[in-house]
């Protein structure tokens, strides 16, 4: 597939990163770099750790000025519906981020550029990437014109945070706490697969696979959920 330039991608998303090499960053994918073995070329992981710290923050302060009157607890579990793999991988699909990113020949013909923990990680290094070129107004900015119109309303959201209802439950039901562990890691670095299981008072109730440590939670979470709705409907 043929790349765009990064200043037609700039042009439609009404950005001007005033580095470029950044911005190609942000698109560097792993599997590029091992097969451009270049010294000047580095990949976007470091990078989608920063944006990662950004969206926490900037997310926090949407909903908190935007909802005034939800209590903190209201207010953590929004947050963690938007700041999460399936959301982070749909704003990319809006924006089609896809299209840029630079990719190895196996990633490509794996359908790389549609994965959702690509995509979401490559929103991730693009938020990072605008953040060390213009700073966090730059990025507030993009986000309110952008990616907040997509989550302006709680019922919108891409997903449902199942550790959040699974630790209400579990709270509520005097369960004892809840503990996440990693079974296993799969794969190799750039395409690393994780099994978490979920124990509640000591006993396994999920298991959950996932690109990242917190979609396999999440999912983990889920299994969970599912069981103790089933156990609740067979007691009444």
């Amino acid at each position: 597939m043929k790349h765009e330039p990064f200043d037609a991608l700039q042009q439609r998303l009404g950005v001007c990163f005033n580095r470029a090499k950044l911005l190609r960053q942000a698109f560097t994918h792993t599997s590029y770099v091992n097969e451009h073995k270049s010294g000047s070329t580095q990949d976007n992981e470091r990078l989608e750790f920063l944006g990662d710290a950004v969206l926490q923050l900037l997310v926090s302060e949407y909903l908190y000025l935007t909802h005034p009157l939800r209590p903190e607890g209201e207010l953590t579990r929004m947050r963690a519906s938007i700041v999460c793999e399936p959301s982070f991988a749909r704003f990319a699909e809006v924006l089609e981020l896809g299209k840029h990113v630079l990719l190895g020949r196996g990633e490509e013909q794996l359908g790389g550029r549609q994965r959702p923990a690509l995509l979401a990680d490559l929103f991730e290094s693009f938020i990072g990437a605008m953040y060390l070129d213009g700073g966090l107004e730059r990025v507030r900015t993009f986000l309110e014109g952008r990616v907040f119109p997509l989550i302006d309303d709680e019922e919108h959201l891409p997903v449902k945070d199942f550790k959040s209802k699974l630790q209400e439950r579990a709270q509520h039901r005097a369960f004892g706490p809840i503990e996440y562990g990693i079974e296993e890691e799969r794969g190799p670095a750039h395409d690393r697969e994780f099994v978490i299981k979920v124990s509640i008072g000591g006993e396994p109730w999920g298991t959950g696979v996932g690109r990242t440590k917190k979609e396999a939670e999440q999912r983990a979470a889920a299994e969970a959920w599912r069981r103790l709705s089933a156990e609740e409907k067979n007691e009444k």
